[in-house]
């Protein structure tokens, strides 16, 4: 069974099948940040069910999501907040690390999320963003995604991604924000591990959803691995 051919079975919103949707673990409300998150989607990257990006999203009270990619529709200029630094997170050759970053207004980190070739291409596609500097994150721990091979070195999920930035740019309210991300991420990652027959029942955090066989993947498995 296909990705196309499975999506009714997955909830609409954080597309994991249906059973083993994280809803329910979604922060509500959603968490406060100093920081204003805008993630500039591939629009082939919004369709999949191993995406990470929108679910980070959505944990994020101050943040906003763009969609790119669209044939004949040009992405328009990106609207920075009046009274924030706008940083893309990207690891261009000029990039500035993160946590090197001075302290001062509120942060509007711009967040590309796709394949290696597409968030590539963010910079120049998105007018204005070729002005905005570039930071990385330091280094750190080897990524816990494991439900995509990773094209380079060190790579992490987007939502990965997202947590380390806001445990840097939070100050003293980063910790509480990574703990309560973490887990949502944690747990999205061992229910799809679960589905596909690669973790133990025992092993997901939190256990399974009320309902579903823990002696039986195949029950809510898909073909979710692109």
């Amino acid at each position: 069974m296909s990705r196309r051919d499975n999506a009714e079975a997955r909830c609409p919103h954080c597309r994991m099948l249906g059973a083993l949707c994280v809803c329910p673990l979604v922060p509500v409300p959603p968490l406060a940040t100093r920081t204003r998150l805008v993630l500039i989607i591939h629009r082939y990257e919004a369709r999949k069910p191993t995406n990470t990006g929108l679910l980070a999203a959505r944990c994020l009270g101050n943040s906003e999501v763009i969609q790119r990619g669209h044939a004949g529709a040009p992405s328009e200029e990106l609207a920075i907040p009046a009274g924030t630094r706008p940083l893309l997170l990207f690891p261009h050759e000029a990039a500035i690390p993160l946590d090197a970053i001075p302290a001062g207004a509120p942060v509007t980190l711009i967040v590309p999320d796709g394949n290696w070739r597409q968030a590539a291409k963010v910079r120049h596609r998105v007018p204005g963003l070729d002005q905005v500097p570039c930071v990385t994150l330091p280094p750190g721990p080897p990524t816990r995604y494991r439900l995509r091979s990773e094209p380079v070195d060190g790579g992490l999920a987007t939502f990965e991604a997202i947590v380390r930035a806001l445990a840097i740019l939070e100050g003293e309210d980063g910790a509480a924000i990574t703990a309560a991300m973490d887990h949502v991420f944690t747990v999205m990652v061992e229910r799809t591990l679960w589905s596909r027959g690669q973790l133990p029942a025992s092993a997901v955090t939190g256990g399974l959803p009320e309902g579903v066989d823990p002696r039986d993947p195949s029950s809510v498995r898909g073909a979710d691995a692109d």
